[in-house]
């Protein structure tokens, strides 16, 4: 199976030796980040550095004119990755044979937040996430339009893998995380990431749902479970905890409004950029799910992209529902390769093989830039590079 391996400008800039070392591991494309969330990142290989800070959301190459005059727009980086940091990398990487695809991460931004505290998520204690960009605000949707398709389309890229494209909710891997003091299932977590700004209490009035009260339900809910209760787990637990026509009519809401996103934001992609430019969402089967791997309905998602990237780390299961569809797209196998992440490069080729057998047709590997020696050494044993 072709294998892509992901990949930062930073991991790349200023390291001659970083392209050949990658194109060695037996992968023929990098996944290579163009917009990024705030981070802090090891590079176990880099001859200047060993730790970046990514202080805040930015593109990772010059934004255009189009952003002039905007009110919400991307940031260029600082000096993590200053100046094109990505077309700088992406012609080192080309240069060493390997295909080009961006990596961009789109609602998903503390920066966007703190600026213009109204874009947020706000759940129904009235917190705001600033982490979560509201993705049913017109402005949002807009800046999240242009972004996908500039940040996509830089030059020499061969395709993108659209991170983030869905609704982001209370899961965030903050730095400092102090959420995990109750255990909050996954019933739990939509409900704590059901968004209640103005753009999604006019939603839910169209579902037929007064956003008020629907509020009040969701904190009812939510009472025995801050004392330790289970949540009850699943979409079944949504519908216990808040009856099944109010959280059939919340999702209606939600997959909605996610699914016109990601239709739009495909459809910008494929008008900027040229013939058999590759669009892959990454993505997760289940629609009310939030994060980076957006929820999404498999069939729909298959009709807009040329496919999806699936998180199979814990096992490839997610990939049966998009196998399931029929599709002839790309269905990519997402699989962590850092053992201190939790990833298992020593079973790379048997994970792959199980991830074949439901349909995977082809892979990727989180994360180049900051696996060790020995995870790079097993991948490329996995890989036959």
């Amino acid at each position: 199976m072709k294998a892509s391996a992901f990949v930062y400008p930073w991991d790349v800039n200023g390291d001659p030796r970083a392209p050949a070392r990658i194109a060695a591991l037996g992968v023929r494309q990098v996944t290579l980040a163009s917009a990024y969330h705030s981070t802090r990142a090891l590079t176990p290989h880099h001859p200047r550095h060993r730790v970046v800070t990514a202080a805040y959301a930015a593109a990772l190459y010059p934004p255009d004119e189009r952003w002039e005059g905007r009110e919400l727009r991307p940031h260029p980086a600082g000096d993590w990755a200053p100046g094109d940091a990505f077309g700088e990398a992406s012609a080192a990487l080309g240069d060493a044979g390997l295909e080009v695809h961006t990596w961009v991460v789109l609602a998903h931004s503390s920066r966007l937040g703190a600026e213009h505290p109204d874009t947020s998520v706000v759940n129904a204690y009235g917190d705001r996430y600033p982490w979560a960009p509201c993705i049913a605000q017109p402005a949002t949707r807009a800046y999240l339009v242009d972004l996908a398709a500039e940040a996509a389309v830089r030059p020499g890229a061969a395709g993108t893998e659209l991170e983030s494209l869905g609704w982001y909710g209370l899961a965030h891997l903050h730095a400092h995380d102090k959420t995990g003091g109750v255990a909050l299932g996954d019933a739990g977590q939509y409900l704590m990431s059901l968004c209640f700004c103005a753009a999604c209490r006019a939603g839910y009035d169209q579902q037929g749902l007064d956003a008020d009260a629907l509020a009040a339900a969701v904190r009812q809910a939510l009472e025995p479970v801050w004392r330790g209760a289970p949540d009850g787990g699943g979409w079944a637990g949504v519908e216990k905890l808040l009856g099944p026509d109010t959280a059939a009519a919340t999702r209606a809401w939600r997959d909605a409004t996610a699914r016109s996103l990601q239709e739009q934001a495909v459809a910008a992609v494929r008008a900027a950029a040229p013939e058999g430019f590759q669009v892959l969402l990454h993505a997760d089967p289940v629609t009310h799910h939030t994060g980076a791997n957006a929820g999404v309905d498999p069939a729909h998602v298959l009709s807009v992209a040329d496919g999806v990237v699936v998180p199979c780390t814990g096992g490839p299961g997610l990939l049966a529902p998009f196998a399931e569809t029929g599709a002839d797209a790309v269905l990519a196998a997402n699989l962590t390769i850092v053992s201190g992440m939790g990833g298992s490069p020593a079973t790379l080729a048997a994970d792959a093989s199980r991830a074949r057998d439901l349909g995977a047709t082809e892979l990727r590997l989180y994360h180049a830039g900051l696996a060790s020696d020995a995870d790079l050494d097993a991948v490329r044993e996995a890989l036959g590079g």
